[in-house]
């Protein structure tokens, strides 16, 4: 792959992942902006098509629409086959990268308000954590669609398979912080920290430890063998007293399995709970067998970072200083330019 050749592209999926379907479904990546209409009748320049952005959507404030009319620019006219497109998953919070297989189309019965089409191969899904921060931040642009260039190279040796160490936390410390989703970017942090400094049993620590914060008495199985079992949780002080808490962590990136999962649940008793907790995310059969029990629960990486900020302010030392952390405030008018 002649990388010099090559520009690489990142797109999200509408502000709620709504096209994210649309993008694996039928091997694309879409944007929307469909009150525009056919674009071909535009002139290839910005400002004839800002001049049309103006006409379609008169609502929109002056400052965005020369952004929204330049994404839709750049999107059918300089985004080329063979391009690299980068696609960052809230739903299941993989890295996927796709090359550009053919020209641009106007295809308004796809449906989603989706119609401008670009055919693509996806060839990678990786999890975040297999990034640098930097790569992370620059992908989490406010905008639908836009050019990937500081980190360009990282996420073109990852199409290559060839995956970079995590850095360090100094390296991270070069990164300025951008405009784009900032509680993301404090999510991937926690995850990628997480990652780092507690795989496998001190994972279990950690997670017991969330556990005290949150009410309860624990016991953490020794290190080794444990029988699929790594904590027991209960409320009482001697462990007696319902509920009891079967917990069983796992501190990788990827998928965790319905097997595995089953396996958890094949050890709970009938008065007992079970807890399956993972850094990463369970697959799509995993979710559907736990949802069928009254007594079985999964807790993903998202979800744990959710009860991490939670009880932040109620850590250990210990762990405030593996996930330093302070409180900030944003205003909460930004005005993403995204469609």
């Amino acid at each position: 792959m002649a990388n010099k050749e090559i520009t690489v592209w990142g797109i999200h999926a509408g502000k709620t992942g709504d096209a994210e379907t649309l993008f694996f479904k039928k091997n694309v990546v879409a944007l929307g902006w469909d009150k525009l209409g056919d674009p071909s009748g535009i002139k290839p320049e910005r400002e004839s098509f800002k001049a049309k952005m103006v006409e379609a959507y008169p609502e929109m404030k002056p400052g965005a629409l020369p952004v929204a009319a330049g994404q839709v620019f750049r999107f059918i006219h300089e985004l080329r086959v063979g391009d690299v497109v980068v696609y960052p998953s809230k739903n299941d919070r993989q890295i996927h990268i796709g090359i550009v297989e053919g020209e641009y189309k106007y295809n308004p019965t796809l449906g989603g308000g989706y119609p401008n089409i670009r055919p693509v191969k996806w060839s990678k899904s990786l999890p975040r954590t297999s990034f640098t921060q930097g790569a992370l931040y620059e992908t989490g642009s406010a905008m639908s669609f836009f050019q990937v260039k500081t980190y360009a190279d990282e996420f073109l040796a990852a199409l290559e398979g060839e995956i970079k160490p995590i850095e360090t936390e100094a390296e991270d410390e070069t990164v300025a912080y951008v405009v784009g989703d900032i509680e993301q970017n404090t999510r991937d942090f926690i995850i990628k920290r997480l990652s780092q400094q507690l795989k496998g049993h001190p994972f279990s620590h950690f997670v017991a430890h969330l556990l005290e914060r949150m009410g309860y008495q624990i016991r953490v199985s020794p290190e080794g063998p444990d029988g699929g079992i790594d904590i027991i949780a209960h409320k009482d002080e001697l462990g007696f007293e319902p509920p009891i808490i079967k917990v069983q962590v796992k501190s990788r990136d990827g998928n965790t399995s319905d097997p595995e999962v089953s396996a958890l649940y094949g050890k709970i008793g009938s008065a007992e709970f079970g807890l399956f907790v993972s850094l990463g995310s369970f697959t799509r059969q995993a979710k559907n067998f736990a949802a069928s029990k009254s007594n079985l629960r999964l807790i993903d990486g998202d979800e744990l970072v959710t009860l991490v900020l939670y009880h932040y302010e109620q850590f250990d030392s210990k762990y405030k200083g593996l996930l330093p952390l302070k409180r900030v405030f944003i205003p909460e008018t930004f005005e993403e330019v995204d469609e």
